[in-house]
């Protein structure tokens, strides 16, 4: 899909709501009608929820790459059309089904939709909402789903990160990079190298916490480290961009490290030279973050129950880059797409 397709202009499409508290009214939600194509806005209307699902008022809804390549059709889920792409959003319930007991109407929750949360109103099953704590925002509380969830299974239970290890990590300054900053110095209590491709980026990641920053526009991400912390390596990597930049954070590992691969944003998927995993004996693995849902649900919402604990303690602080009104979802797509933002990309649906 060309970046400039998703900056065109699409005509609005204005709500007419029927009176009342949100049953039976039509709203308004974002449309992937056809792959590679900008999404329309339209009015949708609402279907009965089943005994075991929540209608929750939307109020914000993330962004992420993810988002975008299921529309383009690119994605591991290829969901029917057309469809509503959202994976994570925080908002008000609205209405429960008969068989609901986790929440009630007017609870304040976050929600892992898989593709349908970009609009006013997303219909879920009760077992993928969270309740959001009180002194943590609707806005905040968008952020952390996928972000801090994924930072969180990352660091904690792939790659068994302990206190003052030297975490690497790419693509520092987008919304996954600077939540494992945040979880490993603030909650892990590890020492983080933020690698980032530009001096403003830099800037931003020192400020979040880092120890060490690595511009690697500048040159190589393997030499950079290295003068860092010698020849000794770093102990984990958290890699969301693949290609060279995966083989060089690779070769930066110490003596059983572990990388943990969690995307591929540079288009890039490399191949893993098996001798290096066994010169150091160090460990590559993956983190499909959303598969846990249907695989190990109990440690997928523990981490989510975990990343709003600690933004209520304010031991961590998630980072808003940019918030677009739904009519602009096109625009925050773009914004994604050509890194213009640093942090999540939100989703106002108010």
């Amino acid at each position: 899909m060309a970046a400039a397709a998703w900056g065109r202009r699409l005509p609005r499409a204005w709500l007419r709501r029927s009176a009342g508290p949100g049953r039976g009214r039509h709203y308004r939600a974002a449309l992937c009608v056809e792959p590679k194509q900008p999404l329309a806005v339209e009015e949708v209307g609402p279907r009965p929820v089943r005994p075991h699902e929540v209608r929750v008022d939307v109020h914000f809804c993330g962004v992420n790459f993810a988002d975008i390549l299921v529309c383009r059709g690119q994605y591991q889920e290829k969901p029917q059309l057309p469809f509503t792409p959202g994976m994570e959003f925080s908002g008000i319930v609205l209405e429960t089904g008969a068989d609901v007991s986790t929440v009630k109407e007017g609870d304040r929750v976050i929600g892992v939709s898989g593709f349908n949360g970009m609009a006013e109103e997303c219909i879920i099953d009760q077992k993928t909402l969270w309740q959001i704590p009180e002194g943590v925002s609707l806005r905040e509380a968008a952020t952390l789903p996928v972000s801090y969830g994924t930072a969180l299974l990352a660091l904690e239970h792939r790659a068994c990160t302990q206190p003052g290890e030297t975490v690497l990590v790419t693509a520092a300054a987008g919304a996954t990079g600077l939540a494992v900053i945040d979880v490993a110095t603030n909650i892990l209590q590890a020492k983080v190298i933020a690698a980032v491709g530009s001096d403003e980026k830099c800037q931003l990641v020192m400020q979040k916490g880092a120890q060490s920053v690595v511009n690697y526009s500048q040159g190589g991400l393997k030499e950079a480290v290295r003068k860092l912390v010698g020849s000794v390596g770093v102990n984990v990597v958290i890699d969301t961009v693949g290609g060279d930049v995966f083989l060089e954070a690779l070769r930066s590992l110490a003596w059983e490290g572990r990388i943990v691969v969690v995307g591929f944003a540079g288009g890039t998927i490399a191949s893993v030279p098996a001798n290096l995993l066994l010169l150091k004996n160090v460990s590559a693995m993956g983190l499909y973050w959303s598969r846990y849902k249907e695989q190990n649900f109990p440690i997928f919402s523990r981490t989510l129950s975990s990343a709003l604990q600690y933004c209520q303690q304010g031991r961590i602080q998630p980072h808003i880059g940019a918030v677009f009104k739904l009519e602009k979802v096109n625009d925050a797509f773009l914004h994604v797409i050509q890194r213009k933002s640093t942090g999540k990309v939100l989703i106002s649906l108010k």
